[in-house]
């Protein structure tokens, strides 16, 4: 990792609670008291209401709280528009102190989908072993092969792209600081719109969440669209911890957690329709005009 890079680490990206285990727990308010009690919870999509915001799963046994039966759980805008009917989900149930049950990062569960997922983990990760040191890839070097879940819950690999550009860059939904990932993503999405102007037809953007604990499919697809993202060409993906630290490994990327703090470094990169890294720059003092002139080449 160059000095440069190690220089861009920002001074700290808060995750609300980070390194929380997935089992039965609360969380204080203020006060000290439990505002909250959360479950882990799986079960099958029965339907979805978009006027009063739910859906109707048909759940298993949630230990600790309730035995299996069919319920309405209320549900972020992205996970309602990613709801399929008769789709087995896994999730977090989380009961409000006035008794109310909301679902949050709610997951596919589909065996075909798990196997890839997994399969392409497991490469990865040999291959950042074998890779060792040299495990970054170089301008010059083709991108590492992945598979992650795009923000409708679809597994994505760079197969889905051949043939066309790519720009990428790995941000995550909950930075607060302006000049990290609000900026990034404020500059991708000006250089796809500055991109189509310019008649480039063959390109595609990718960002890839720094917080898949809380980055669900129907998170970035709440993101998308309150910053009217268009995913016609744009993908947000997010999946597996261990798939997502490889890959910044290998994208040169550095991204510490200390506490609830992300501290991360900004880069953005340009790939060939072959898959061969062509540019990347660090931070975040680009602009659009000049990746688009790069497109154009």
């Amino acid at each position: 990792m160059s000095a440069a890079s190690l220089a861009l680490l920002s001074p700290g990206c808060k995750r609300e609670g980070a390194g929380v285990s997935a089992s039965a727990r609360t969380s204080p308010d203020p006060g000290g008291e439990p505002s909250e009690k959360r479950y882990p919870l799986t079960g099958e999509i029965v339907s979805a209401n978009k006027e009063r915001q739910t859906l109707l799963v048909h759940h298993d046994e949630v230990k600790g709280l309730m035995p299996a039966m069919t319920m309405e759980f209320s549900v972020s805008p992205g996970d309602l528009e990613n709801a399929r009917e008769g789709q087995r989900i896994r999730a977090e149930l989380v009961e409000s102190p006035g008794g109310e049950f909301t679902l949050e990062k709610i997951w596919p569960v589909d065996p075909v989908q798990d196997s890839t997922i997994r399969a392409a983990g497991s490469a990865l990760r040999q291959d950042t072993n074998i890779r060792g040191r040299r495990a970054y890839r170089e301008v010059g070097e083709n991108m590492p092969d992945f598979a992650l879940y795009d923000q409708t819950g679809k597994v994505v690999s760079p197969a889905r792209f051949r043939g066309k550009q790519i720009m990428l860059n790995f941000i995550f939904t909950r930075c607060p600081i302006a000049t990290m990932c609000p900026l990034a993503t404020a500059k991708m999405v000006a250089t796809q719109r500055k991109a189509k102007e310019a008649g480039v037809a063959d390109i595609e953007f990718i960002s890839i969440t720094l917080d898949p604990e809380y980055d669900t499919p129907g998170v970035l697809n709440t993101f998308a669209k309150t910053r009217a993202i268009d995913t016609t060409n744009f993908s947000l993906l997010t999946g597996p911890e261990s798939a997502i630290k490889d890959l910044l490994t290998q994208f040169g990327v550095i991204a510490e957690f200390e506490g609830g703090v992300l501290k991360h470094t900004l880069s953005t990169l340009l790939i060939d329709k072959q898959g061969r890294i062509v540019w990347r720059t660090d931070g975040s003092q680009w602009s659009p005009e000049e990746f688009v002139a790069k497109m154009k080449r």
